[in-house]
């Protein structure tokens, strides 16, 4: 008992962690089930979100004047909340003109689309570092989710709960979306089959528009809700864009839930791993891909699209 007992921290970090990470493939699951394109400009996206809402929450631009003054004598809660929104609001604009200037490499060697994600993955870094430098930076919270709180005997952090709270609102809603309203049904449709979906008269141009704008701006919000967490610097995206093609691939691709399942499991491995052996936490989900792969090459819920998940 007491062994559980001081296993439970870890396996809460864990869980807390897989959410997240599940939440950050969502969006990176969406455009490869309806673009087959792998967005390796996804963790970039993750970052700049996660910059913006520190822009949003504290901004520290001398011409605002008076009205700088004034928003910043806001409640913090309400900045917080602000950032939330407008932040992945932003992100979602400028995955819309990547998506663009990816267009003319549609129906083209699948190379090309992976260079130019790549390319904007770079421009967006140093982007990045340039407006505001390579030193890390701290994303501010509204002072009740800081701290710990104390529960059975244990010390826990109050930002985690909610970060693991709010990663599950955030699934629950995009499941929602993708499977109680019309415009979810045509992305699931996009998925299965473009060609079928572009017979029926829907604009697939305008779908692939809305759902790289729709995965990027998830990716944002994951990136501001795991900012804390990690810490903001200018290549926090290599941490996030790497777990989630992992996650992708262990779950299934195209497979909602798969990506949710695969991303709990990771975060359970690393999270248990690090109370173990520290050094072996980051290894520990790499070994858990071989060992699914090599049993099911799919993944767990590896299905052709996101109609089966």
């Amino acid at each position: 008992m007491d062994f559980i007992i001081g296993l439970l921290p870890f396996i809460v970090n864990g869980l807390s962690l897989g959410l997240l990470f599940a939440l950050i493939a969502l969006g990176f699951m969406l455009i490869i089930g309806v673009m087959e394109l792998i967005n390796l400009a996804h963790g970039s996206l993750f970052a700049l979100g996660a910059y913006l809402a520190m822009v949003v929450i504290s901004p520290h631009v001398p011409w605002l004047g008076a009205f700088g003054s004034w928003y910043l004598g806001l409640p913090i809660v309400l900045r917080y909340v602000l950032a939330i929104v407008l932040a992945p609001a932003l992100v979602a604009v400028v995955g819309m003109v990547l998506e663009v200037c990816l267009r003319p490499t549609y129906g083209k060697d699948p190379l090309y689309g992976l260079l130019l994600t790549f390319g904007a993955a770079m421009v967006l870094e140093e982007s990045i570092r340039v407006v505001w430098g390579s030193a890390e930076q701290m994303l501010q919270v509204p002072p009740v989710l800081v701290g710990p709180f104390l529960f059975g005997g244990m010390i826990y952090s109050k930002y985690q709960f909610f970060a693991s709270a709010f990663a599950i609102f955030i699934i629950v809603l995009v499941w929602l979306f993708l499977e109680r309203t019309p415009y979810g049904a045509i992305i699931k449709a996009g998925a299965h089959d473009s060609e079928m979906v572009r017979a029926l008269g829907i604009n697939l141009t305008r779908l692939r528009l809305f759902v790289f704008g729709f995965g990027t701006a998830l990716a944002a919000i994951a990136g501001i809700i795991m900012s804390p967490i990690w810490g903001l610097r200018p290549h926090v995206g290599v941490d996030a864009v790497i777990p989630a093609f992992l996650i992708i691939t262990l779950g299934g691709v195209g497979s909602f839930w798969g990506a949710v399942v695969a991303g709990v499991l990771v975060g359970l491995a690393v999270g248990i791993t690090a109370g173990f052996a520290s050094e072996w936490s980051l290894l520990s989900m790499y070994l858990l891909l071989i060992a699914v792969v090599t049993i099911r090459a799919r993944g767990l819920f590896g299905k052709k699209s996101i109609l089966e998940a």
